[in-house]
């Protein structure tokens, strides 16, 4: 059974397995090279420097952005139309979506490099914070293209239905990132430079893989010259998908802009190394979620462009119960073990252990339902419902977080800041339910439609 028969035909919890395990142990391995990275310059370097790879966080969240608009929107027009058996036109979007991951990424560091100072001040560097803030952005910013190729286009590769090769090019990446770090940062003692040329040697390897997959490897798409051409179409097609999870990505990086300030204003630079840590272990928890969720994008496009509306009810049921379950267990663990985890990142730095294990224990306090809200997400741009979508993700860190961040910490100080989180979690879910309630009953109602076409048709005979 090819890939593509295997998405219609096969059992809907066999290929929520085959798609997400391989999802899931790259966002792991991603995530986990995040966390060592600041656990290297935590105990090379010091807290400074995880102060800083905070400040530098939001313009990787914008690079990260740029990658997922392309990348998922390109995903859902791939899905969909080898689910429509178009093969050719697949092709053509991954040739636009390819040439899009090399230019956007490539002006947004001509806008970095011409703004350094003032873009890393908005970002929430203090004096002392902004030298190892540079030292770390530049690095990271001459590579952007590569990132973005690496991040953007292994999505191609789960669309055509072979996730095992998408978790190879992260994994590929994530160990050349961790090796690295250690001789660069611990061995060799280069410093917060030396984890930044770690991430930029990793997302080389990455992006070479990724190319050398689609242009000479065994992939059912292929990168051809002549689809390397922007078509208007095409473009307008890619973005209106892509647009809801690049514009939470974005609102991700308003937040984290917004959250440093505060963190700035009501707790200084410790406080900003703690959200650094915090931020890491969030990492970690959602990865594996967004894993599941990526692995059944391509069974409900494909199923949904193949109007088997049975199955991708299924598909989004089964991954909504996984992801739950993995929330649940990551929120039990952060409550369980503060104080262990916070100490991993620093030498034996009490004030920030303590500080550190304290805001876990409020952050995390209702993220049990994260893999609600993030799955049904993900579902309506499998769908190319890029107006549900857009609300969906930007309902945690847009419409809730950011007003929750300029008004609480004015009545509780740093504590608001922490509270902020779990307050705009629990309300994101209640939006996400009564926005999926919706999308069900109009799926049930196209379903009944097609049973009575069918029997018309059936009756005519």
């Amino acid at each position: 059974m090819d890939n593509t028969m295997e998405l219609r035909d096969g059992k809907i919890s066999s290929l929520l397995w085959k798609f997400s395990w391989p999802a899931v142990i790259a966002m792991l391995l991603n995530s986990i090279y995040n966390i060592i990275d600041r656990i290297f310059v935590g105990r090379g370097v010091g807290s400074i420097a995880i102060a800083a790879i905070t400040v530098a966080f939001p313009i990787m969240l914008i690079l990260l952005a740029v990658s997922v608009l392309i990348g998922v929107g390109a995903t859902s027009l791939i899905s969909i139309r080898l689910g429509e058996k178009k093969p050719e036109e697949a092709e053509k979007i991954a040739g636009n979506a390819t040439l899009l991951l090399i230019l956007l990424p490539i002006c947004i560091s001509v806008v970095y490099f011409l703004f350094t100072e003032p873009i890393l001040g908005f970002f929430g560097a203090s004096a002392k914070i902004l030298p190892y803030a540079k030292d770390f952005t530049h690095i990271i910013m001459m590579a952007s293209a590569l990132s973005s190729i690496s991040m953007g286009m292994v999505n191609f590769i789960r669309a055509e239905g072979n996730p095992k090769m998408a978790m190879y090019t992260q994994v590929i990446g994530t160990v050349i990132n961790i090796v690295l770090n250690y001789i660069f940062v611990i061995k060799l003692g280069i410093g917060i430079k030396g984890s930044a040329l770690a991430t930029v040697c990793g997302q080389i390897f990455s992006s070479i893989w990724v190319l050398s997959y689609f242009l000479w490897g065994p992939s059912l798409l292929k990168i051809r010259l002549k689809n390397l051409r922007l078509e208007k179409n095409i473009v307008i097609g890619i973005m209106s998908i892509g647009f809801a999870p690049f514009s939470m990505q974005l609102a991700n990086s308003l937040q984290n802009t917004i959250l440093n300030k505060a963190l700035m204003t009501y707790g200084g630079d410790m406080a900003l190394s703690a959200m650094g840590i915090v931020g890491s272990i969030a990492t970690l928890m959602f990865m594996p979620i967004l894993g599941i969720s990526q692995g059944a994008q391509p069974i409900i496009g494909f199923n949904y462009g193949a109007q088997q509306f049975n199955r991708v009810k299924e598909a989004l049921k089964k991954a909504v119960i996984v992801a739950t379950i993995i929330a649940v267990v990551s929120t039990a663990v952060v409550h369980l073990w503060p104080t262990q985890i916070a100490n991993m990142f620093n030498n034996n730095n009490i004030e920030l252990t303590r500080l550190t294990a304290h805001a876990m224990s409020i952050f995390f306090m209702m993220f049990f339902v994260a893999g609600f809200q993030i799955v049904c997400s993900q579902y309506f741009q499998a769908v190319n419902k890029p107006i549900q979508s857009t609300i969906l993700g930007l309902s945690r860190q847009l419409l809730l977080l950011v007003p929750l961040l300029l008004i609480l910490p004015r009545f509780w100080g740093i504590e608001g800041v922490w509270r902020t989180p779990p307050i705009a979690d629990i309300l994101s879910a209640f939006i996400t339910g009564i926005l999926i309630f919706m999308e069900m009953k109009r799926m049930n109602r196209e379903k009944m439609n097609q049973n009575f076409n069918f029997e018309k048709a059936v009756l005519k005979e």
